[in-house]
């Protein structure tokens, strides 16, 4: 006899505040947070809830542990495909995707210090304006398990210990137009890209690497598209393209549409 599905309960959540940082984008997102380069950013609690009173003795912890909420995924899969590693499908409660029964993440991040309800944190994998729902103090005593199994991502810590498989060159074309992203918008994703294709270059949906032709593959960088070949173990950059069609570039502002400015201005000078 079938069991009848139980009715789950529902839950509200009020996010206390949201983090601001520099990445704007998933693609510019680590996996996690990169403890070897430093960063500075805030998150901003919202005034008005006592959250001031709640912030003390927060500053005596060198660390703490955010909670938030991927906002931007409205979907959850029961089997997703990790971007790092070997193209395996995983069971989403053995990995840290986004796409989650209920989305909420946790990272942790150095306390670098408090002005008033402003959090100044350091590394972090969160993209701008994310929710911030909770914070707790990271207590190494009892959060830490450095000897704790990895589990399937062993053998993929083991893999990047290891170095690139991959070179990577640049055509004329696609050096110019990187060089002229860089210097005359401010726009720089090819060293995030350069370290996923140096490492697999092979078509992945969680990587955005997919078929462009018969020759070509095409991996997306947020809003922009890198067109590149595969010969041997070398990676040939063929040309940079926006990734939005001209009737929604053209159609006016937009605060949906990153890069907005930059992509019009790139279009014009290498029109499709």
């Amino acid at each position: 006899m079938t069991q009848p599905v139980p009715t789950l309960p529902t839950l509200s959540l009020q996010p206390i505040g949201v983090i601001r940082t520099k990445m704007r984008t998933k693609f510019d997102s680590p996996h996690q947070p990169k403890n070897s380069e430093e960063e500075r950013n805030i998150i901003q609690l919202y005034p008005g809830h006592g959250f001031h009173v709640a912030l003390r003795n927060l500053a005596e912890f060198d660390r703490i542990w955010l909670v938030w909420w991927f906002h931007r995924n409205s979907t959850w899969r029961p089997l997703v495909l990790p971007p790092r590693g070997e193209a395996t499908k995983r069971g989403v409660f053995a990995t840290r995707s986004p796409h989650r029964p209920n989305p909420i993440g946790i990272t942790s991040v150095p306390l670098l210090g408090i002005e008033r309800l402003n959090l100044i944190v350091g590394n972090t994998d969160l993209v701008d304006g994310t929710p911030i729902l909770d914070i707790k103090p990271y207590i190494a005593t009892v959060d830490a398990f450095p000897e704790a199994s990895l589990g399937w991502l062993a053998k993929v810590e083991e893999q990047l210990l290891q170095p690139p498989k991959y070179s990577i060159s640049y055509s004329p074309l696609a050096s110019t137009q990187l060089e002229w992203l860089i210097n005359s918008c401010g726009v720089d994703f090819i060293e995030k890209a350069a370290e996923v294709l140096q490492r697999d270059p092979s078509i992945h949906r969680t990587r955005r690497i997919r078929r462009w032709s018969e020759e070509l593959l095409q991996m997306g960088c947020g809003p922009w598209r890198i067109i590149f070949s595969v010969k041997e173990l070398e990676v040939v950059v063929i040309f940079i393209s926006p990734g939005y069609p001209d009737h929604l570039l053209l159609a006016g502002p937009n605060t949906e549409i990153n890069d907005q400015d930059a992509q019009i201005a790139f279009k014009a000078i290498w029109p499709d």
